[in-house]
């Protein structure tokens, strides 16, 4: 008498088809799986990590980032410049890193064309021309600084006054109003962050943004356009304004004045007054 053996019994390794069990989610360029996820609270989407995200938020908030004043910003723009720069894109913003000048900031895209047909989230902003003539000093003051060995430049508050003063038409006698205006001008640099606070009020530290608003040949531009702005010239002619450099990144909602202060103030900086830019610009 012979026996059957028993049929043996696989598990099947297909997928049921009745539905009642759902296939795992698949991980995919736009949606990362668990392991990988960014989410930071419920319902986040993106794509971008804590330290990206903070970094995007320095270049959108402000007028530029630097490794003076945001290290751990500074670090991560680096590191992450394509990607980004392809965020700021999606804003149709372009992210410009100067890494001679150690500063980041974000700037409108320009059509192929050289027009601007994208909606703008920044606005240009053009120099006064108290501004210009404490832009032209204060490029020439620090590259001065920088070339004699200086780890940073300091610059005396009256001695920003004084320098602008110097220009003034001698027809000018409401001396009141006009160091009024050179006051203005260098509370909006200060807010710009093109000048930087310290510990003494009177006295600020140049920024090396400064080298980006001008570069050489701009500078020169407006060292001849200086040359016009004598006392004598103006007395014979209406003052002329110049065609003023605009600010980067200057957004139509951002601002520092929630900047820290900035209290480095190296030992080694000399306070001397310093005398007129000279033709090189350096």
């Amino acid at each position: 008498m012979s026996i059957e053996p028993e049929p043996t019994h696989r598990e099947s390794t297909e997928a049921p088809t009745d539905g009642a069990l759902s296939a795992a989610p698949v991980a995919t360029p736009d949606r990362p799986s668990d392991a990988e996820s960014f989410a930071l609270f419920e319902g986040d989407e993106g794509r971008l990590d804590a330290a990206q995200r903070r970094a995007l938020v320095a270049l959108l908030k402000h007028r530029y980032v630097s490794p003076a004043l945001q290290p751990a910003e500074w670090r991560t723009i680096l590191e992450s410049e394509a990607l980004l720069g392809s965020r700021l894109n999606e804003l149709f913003l372009e992210l410009q890193v100067d890494r001679s000048a150690e500063v980041a900031f974000k700037r409108q895209a320009g059509s192929e064309s050289g027009r601007r047909p994208f909606p703008t989230l920044l606005h240009d902003t053009s120099y006064s021309r108290e501004e210009t003539i404490l832009l032209v000093y204060l490029r020439t003051r620090l590259r001065t600084e920088l070339a004699n060995g200086a780890r940073a430049a300091i610059v005396e508050h009256d001695e920003l006054l004084g320098f602008v003063a110097s220009f003034r038409p001698e027809h000018a006698t409401d001396r009141a109003r006009d160091d009024g205006r050179v006051e203005r001008a260098i509370e909006k640099l200060l807010t710009a962050r093109v000048l930087l606070r310290t510990k003494d009020a009177r006295r600020h530290r140049i920024a090396s943004v400064v080298e980006t608003l001008l570069p050489l040949e701009r500078l020169q531009e407006l060292l001849e356009w200086l040359e016009t702005q004598t006392p004598t010239a103006d007395a014979l002619q209406p003052e002329q304004e110049p065609d003023t450099p605009s600010g980067p990144g200057a957004a139509a909602t951002d601002g520092d004045d929630d900047a820290e202060p900035d209290d480095t103030e190296p030992d080694d900086v000399a306070s001397d007054t310093a005398s007129r830019p000279g033709e090189d610009g350096r």
